[in-house]
């Protein structure tokens, strides 16, 4: 099982040192959180520059909300990454439920899975190189047809999209409540006659030592909530965690770290054996 490192967003200065930390560690992944209605780097942009900072490790939105974008732009923003990247952006998209995010980019909150319906058609036909209304966009992707994408989800009509439009599935849900999403992807991967079996990429929140106490006050905020996405802060209960998922049969758990110091990297890297 891969692992990922999920990057803070509260000071995007700081970034490119998480960045740099993360791959000399052997870190397989850096993931950012996607809102338009908060504080954070918006993911695109701050891993564009994380993309010129690092050479092996990948990119990965988790997850872009893609209705708030015009099809069109992201696909060619998308194709750029994945091109000045080498190959290395994966495309994590979802709706997003949150009505200030819908409302300050004009997109119905009601309308959001349709729209996300349409836009992962069309994008998959822009990164092609089909006509796109009148038009072709490019730059082609590095990746033939376009990068990965994995798409995220919760209710059983978006977790059918990932069978009709993605590579993997990316499953924030808990793991005492995750197989019964997992088994749903599965079963909708078969019924959709694919081939092979998607790939689970899964995310639990982490701040150890002293990280913990403005991790888990971030997380609330971030959230709205103080109940959900409690960071793991015990490293004995985070070695546990990571073997649970990796018997789960995850591909990849990123862990989100919602400390400011960079060197939380070192500390979880030695906790995972990594440094």
């Amino acid at each position: 099982m891969e692992l990922g490192l999920g990057l803070p967003i509260s000071d995007p200065r700081r970034l490119t040192d998480w960045a740099r930390r993360a791959e000399s560690c052997g870190f397989d992944t850096l993931a950012l959180l996607d809102r338009l209605a908060y504080h954070n780097p918006e993911p695109l942009v701050a891993l564009s520059v994380l993309a010129g900072a690092t050479s092996r490790i990948r990119l990965q939105t988790e997850v872009l909300l893609g209705p708030l974008r015009a099809t069109a732009l992201l696909a060619k923003q998308v194709a750029t990454l994945d091109v000045m990247s080498g190959g290395r952006f994966t495309l994590g998209i979802g709706l997003g439920g949150r009505e200030d995010d819908h409302a300050a980019a004009g997109t119905p909150l009601a309308a959001r899975g349709r729209l996300l319906e349409a836009q992962l058609t069309e994008l998959r036909r822009i990164w092609r190189g089909e006509t796109f209304r009148g038009t072709t966009i490019g730059p082609r992707p590095e990746t033939p047809a376009g990068p990965p994408v994995l798409i995220g989800a919760f209710a059983p009509a978006a977790l059918r999209r990932v069978a009709r439009h993605g590579d993997g599935f990316l499953c924030a849900a808990p793991l005492a409540w995750a197989g019964r999403l997992v088994r749903t992807v599965h079963d909708e991967w078969a019924v959709a006659g694919r081939g092979g079996q998607p790939r689970l990429v899964c995310q639990v929140n982490v701040a150890l030592g002293a990280a913990f106490a403005p991790a888990r006050s971030a997380v609330a905020a971030y959230y709205g909530r103080d109940d959900w996405g409690v960071p793991i802060s015990d490293p004995h209960e985070l070695a546990d965690t990571v073997a649970a998922y990796r018997d789960f049969g995850a591909d990849e758990l990123v862990l989100y770290c919602y400390a400011d110091d960079p060197a939380q990297v070192d500390v979880l890297a030695g906790v995972l054996g990594r440094a």
